[in-house]
């Protein structure tokens, strides 16, 4: 254990400023005059020099739906066809699995662009009536799922 030893270079003596002409003695590297050399100097944050500031430039009203915005990942029923064979479970966990769904979205929305041959269950939270016929036409089944076009 007495071997190891810091890289040369990791470990620095601290600078201390203000003490006298070596290293950074008299302006102690603030400059010369100005605000921020003066001790207790500076501004706030989000000052702008007297120009009208940001926060306060931008109007805050009324309501942003923003934070409660639920983002689907799109997978249209045509991948299915290409990553699926007859008879498998469509959800959330399977399609991560043959990599149709990335990232932390967990919200998946089905689009019936292309066509289906096989038979499928599927399990996920959005399907388009389109999508729905597709799968239903091919004898699959579609399960607790809430229909519609909007996002």
């Amino acid at each position: 254990m007495d071997q190891i030893k810091a890289p040369r270079g990791a470990n620095r003596k601290k600078t201390i400023v203000g003490r006298g002409k070596g290293g950074k003695g008299r302006t102690a590297g603030r400059g010369h005059d100005g605000q921020n050399s003066r001790s207790g100097g500076g501004t706030r944050p989000g000052f702008e020099g007297g120009q009208m500031p940001l926060y306060r430039r931008i109007a805050h009203r009324g309501f942003s739906n923003y934070p409660f915005k639920k983002e689907y990942t799109i997978v249209n029923v045509s991948s299915l066809e290409l990553k699926f064979k007859d008879g498998d479970v469509v959800n959330t966990g399977s399609l991560r699995e043959k990599g149709l769904l990335k990232g932390k979205k967990n919200l998946v929305k089905i689009l019936g662009n292309g066509d289906l041959k096989i038979k499928l269950e599927v399990q996920v939270e959005k399907i388009t009536a389109g999508a729905k016929e597709k799968i239903e036409k091919a004898g699959g089944t579609v399960i607790g799922i809430k229909e519609g076009n909007n996002g």
